[in-house]
């Protein structure tokens, strides 16, 4: 009989530090069993139990010997029992427990509720924590998902929803693929637990995933609805964001936020499956009227300088002597950059509300290789100019031209072309921040940041000395000039071609980096007005090179017929 017991009781030693188990062991040795043995049994195992407290069980339920991932990562499938210790020791981590505690403890249970043994469907609430599972039939028409704190239910609209998901038939789940939601939140006190510099809405996360498969990149988007109980501040704004593992940040990548002031609820609209949340960000944004109003100027200003750019090319075809002239040459490629940014830029807005994902794909593409080449003969222009007033002398360069047209061209098509290679989902619909409204860009925000505002950073900065060194040269040439010449006049010719110098060195699109705070509005109309109307801007100084050259031809003319006489 003596052997019998521990085996019934081995069972239970799991749960037990080994001091505990140990003990028990040991009373059992030393009892003689022989007499009152149903009686002793009964003793000893109501003793034992007396050890355990429901927080002991809770960590041991997802811990061998105090690591969480040691019991949680099993194979065989997972009793509702065994997921709701794993819950509750999750919410005391999110309690108690540091960032990488928190995110060991997340990740395990979420892989815990996959391997949760279902039917059809079960909710499983512990605390703050709120699960609904759903395994498929063998046709998924796609699932919409109600919520509140306290329960979570497929199909049936909830009296207090919280949260509703909209689940799209892409998913493709099956009956071996269960679908988990998982929503929860953490303490009041601990309203920086994950470490953001932003504030997450409710500290509420919703969680998403779908057993056995990885879910991104979706053309039918997952709708996420969540209800605000409280009012947002005036000078915020929320934003729809997912946890980032990888970073442990938040990242609002393949996202886009539905909301408009005054707005009750808040619609994510995202391209893949993890945790997502609400984040309360400043909300340096303009006003609805001055949206309209800037929309308006960039759309005639872009549509002028596209007009100009056509023009200023075919008088560039026409006039020979424009054509041999080396400046010239490098004025009309930043025109024909230019030009192609307008060009796909213009009708984008209409393509992202199309439904035709590959020509939102080339829209994007040629946008950012458009946009890159503006950028790259902008520092071409910059380089042009060194060579004129810094280097001066021994300046030919054997094929020049041909080099130049290398780097404009070429260096934005490796980019492009790198990108592309990488993932070609890093081109798609992407939010505008400043409404509701989408475009075909850069999905990526990293991708956006490195290849577009980064590059932008290292032209402006090399084209602004430039331009420093421009505005010290004609100093120096007021200077020195002859007394009783017409200052005024000069002055004035001095003003339009260092005007004509910041256009074709792009120095006003680095009004970019002081769009902040009490001067984002001021900015952005000088940002709209100038930079859309670059285009136009270089037909002008087109017009004014030709009008100097036929001046010029004049001059010469009438002084060797007055030599001739």
């Amino acid at each position: 009989m003596f052997h019998q017991l521990p085996l019934q009781l081995f069972k239970f030693s799991s749960f037990f530090p080994p001091a505990v188990t140990s003990a028990v062991f040991s009373v059992l040795r030393r009892t003689d069993f022989r007499s009152n043995m149903q009686r002793k049994k009964s003793w000893l195992f109501w003793w034992l139990m007396s050890f355990v407290s429901y927080d002991m069980l809770s960590q041991n339920c997802v811990s061998g010997q105090g690591s969480c991932e040691t019991k949680c990562n099993i194979t065989s499938n997972i009793g509702r029992t065994h997921t709701e210790c794993c819950m509750n020791y999750t919410d005391n981590v999110l309690r108690n427990g540091n960032l990488a505690d928190t995110m060991t403890a997340i990740r395990t249970l979420e892989s815990v509720l996959e391997r949760t043994e279902v039917k059809v469907t079960m909710q499983v609430c512990v605390k703050t924590f709120v699960a609904l599972l759903h395994r498929p039939n063998d046709t998924f028409g796609g699932l919409r998902i109600y919520a509140d704190d306290t329960q979570a239910t497929p199909d049936v609209p909830l009296l207090n929803s919280k949260v509703s998901v909209q689940l799209p038939r892409e998913l493709g789940a099956g009956p071996n693929n269960k679908i988990v939601f998982c929503m929860f939140k953490w303490p009041g006190t601990k309203k920086r637990v994950f470490e953001s510099q932003h504030e997450v809405y409710d500290q509420t996360l919703v969680g998403l995933s779908v057993q056995d498969k990885k879910i991104s990149g979706l053309q039918e988007r997952i709708n996420i609805t969540m209800e605000f109980t409280k009012d947002i501040n005036e000078t915020q704004k929320p934003s729809c964001h997912f946890f980032d593992y990888s970073t442990c940040n938040f990242s609002e990548d393949g996202c886009l936020t539905h909301w408009t002031r005054g707005q009750t609820n808040i619609t994510c609209s995202c391209n893949h499956l993890t945790y997502f949340g609400i984040l309360i960000i400043p909300d340096h944004s303009i006003t609805k009227k001055d949206q309209e109003i800037l929309t308006h100027i960039t759309v005639i200003g872009c549509s002028i300088s596209l007009f100009g750019s056509v023009i200023a090319i075919l008088l560039f075809i026409a006039n020979r002597k424009l054509r041999q002239d080396v400046s010239m040459k490098v004025h009309i490629n930043l025109v024909i950059a230019l030009m192609l940014l307008n060009l796909h830029f213009l009708p984008n807005q209409a393509v992202a509300a199309g439904s035709s994902s590959g020509l939102c794909l080339y829209m994007a593409l040629l946008l950012h290789y458009s946009l890159l080449a503006t950028f790259s003969w902008m520092a071409l222009e910059g380089f042009h100019l060194y060579l004129l007033l810094v280097k001066v002398f021994n300046i030919y360069v054997k094929k020049y031209l041909l080099k130049l047209s290398m780097v404009g061209w070429g260096f934005p098509a490796v980019i492009v072309s790198v990108v592309v290679i990488i993932d070609r989902k890093f081109y798609g619909q992407v939010a505008l921040e400043t409404s509701n409204s989408t475009i075909c860009y850069i999905t990526n925000y990293h991708v956006k940041i490195s290849t577009t505002v980064g590059l932008f950073s290292l032209v402006f900065l090399f084209n602004v000395i430039m331009f420093g060194v421009t505005v010290r040269r004609v100093l120096i040439l007021h200077h020195t000039r002859e007394f009783g010449q017409n200052n005024l006049e000069k002055a004035k010719k001095d003003i339009c071609s260092l005007a004509g110098v910041m256009t074709l060195l792009g120095i006003t699109w680095g009004l970019l980096f002081f769009s902040f705070g009490l001067l984002t509005t001021p900015v952005l109309y000088l940002f709209c007005i100038l930079n859309s109307l670059q285009g136009f801007f270089i037909f002008l100084w087109f017009v004014m090179s030709l009008r100097k050259a036929k001046t010029s031809a004049t001059k010469m003319s009438s002084e060797t017929r007055s030599t001739n006489s």
